[in-house]
């Protein structure tokens, strides 16, 4: 099998403690696919065999985008000398309508994963014990709760609010269970070979459930889901920070992950807030710390080109974090109430409209290439499987 390019920052990635089903990401290099017998692979299975966890990134960045519109559109924030004129611009229906967007494009993907551990089971078993593939579990999770904090159905602290709240949280707890506890019964080594940019995922999860909690009332909630991930999120930063071999195993095209790292300490910022009720000094250093790991990121864009040769769904992973980081950008400028603050808000409110709209039209022209049938995860499981 052929193997993906290794970006070099450092040693090379020993062996990992995973199932040889999982030694391959779901996103890496192409190799064509094993021969199958006849009509037992319909076009549908083929479709559901392809379709893996890193897909929910399109979800996630789709409900990002409506939460980011709907603040822009809160008083607080509208009426920020920057965005006033953009924000009346904007026709009333846009927001529903991608919110609607959003909505459908969660249960398409969670309909199509439904199916796949049906059909696929070995696939979603495979994925479960992948140190990168497993954190993409954490997504469909995560985009039900953005959905759920710019609902226009649903007001905070209603019952459906609450029950909704309680099923994506629950499952994120759950995976929270198994991720971090082999993280501490595992070895004193293991974070150090699965760490990578995606493991903030799990991290993402807890804090964006915390905001919700927060703004429906339940501040013990948010503060135990808070305190779960910040924690954790502090081993998780140290850990990459020091480029063990983890988070140099990935392939080249998964590069746009490392954005993750400006997403952490925005939703983190975000969430405390929620938390606090005000934007104070923790909230300001966390956002300070998310607009320095941006520019750290976008002054070396050279590391990324690799990757953007050749359309691919990772693509996505630039979405969210832009728009998570416009959002604690928006939560800053609404309380300093400063000039450059608000011109920084709308520069990345801009930015990340812009490559959100990019993206959706690189995804429309190179629709083909979104379900590759040479996808390398797939030939790896079916090999496994067939022998």
């Amino acid at each position: 099998m052929e193997s993906s390019q290794q970006p070099h920052f450092g040693a090379a990635q020993p062996s990992l403690p995973a199932p040889t089903a999982a030694a391959e990401r779901p996103d890496s290099t192409a190799i064509p696919m094993p021969p199958t017998d006849g009509a037992a692979s319909s076009s549908k299975l083929s479709v559901l065999g392809r379709f893996h966890a890193g897909y929910f990134r399109i979800s996630l960045s789709l409900c990002g985008q409506a939460l980011l519109w709907k603040t822009l559109t809160e008083p607080s924030v509208a009426n920020s000398f920057a965005l006033r004129h953009a924000v009346r611009a904007l026709p009333s229906a846009a927001f529903h309508l991608l919110w609607s967007l959003a909505l459908a494009t969660l249960v398409l993907f969670c309909l199509l994963y439904a199916l796949r551990c049906i059909f696929h089971f070995d696939s979603v078993k495979a994925e479960y014990y992948d140190h990168v593939g497993v954190n993409y579990f954490f997504a469909p999770w995560i985009s039900g709760l953005l959905l759920l904090q710019c609902s226009p159905f649903f007001l905070p602290g209603t019952k459906p609010y609450v029950a909704l709240w309680w099923v994506f949280s629950t499952p994120v707890l759950a995976l929270d269970v198994k991720i971090y506890g082999q993280w501490i019964t595992k070895g004193k080594k293991f974070l150090t070979l699965v760490a990578n940019p995606t493991s903030q995922l799990s991290v993402i999860g807890n804090l964006i459930g915390a905001r919700a909690a927060a703004q429906m009332g339940r501040q013990e909630s948010a503060v135990f889901m808070f305190t779960l991930g910040m924690s954790h999120y502090l081993v998780l930063f140290v850990t990459l920070y020091q480029r063990f071999a983890g988070s140099d195993g990935l392939p080249t095209m998964l590069r746009p992950v490392f954005f993750l790292f400006v997403a952490a300490p925005s939703v983190a910022s975000l969430a405390w807030v929620s938390i606090a009720g005000s934007v104070d000094t923790p909230s300001k250093m966390l956002f300070f710390l998310s607009l320095f790991l941006f520019t750290s990121l976008v002054c070396r864009l050279g590391m990324f080109k690799s990757s953007m040769k050749k359309f691919n769904v990772a693509w996505w992973a630039y979405s969210f974090p832009l728009t998570v980081l416009a959002l604690a950008s928006a939560e800053y400028a609404g309380e300093v109430k400063d000039g450059i603050a608000n011109w920084l808000m709308l520069a990345l409110s801009v930015l990340s409209t812009l490559v959100f709209l990019g993206l959706m039209v690189s995804t429309a022209l190179h629709s083909g290439d979104l379900l590759p049938e040479d996808d390398a995860f797939t030939a790896t499981l079916d090999t496994s499987s067939s022998s």
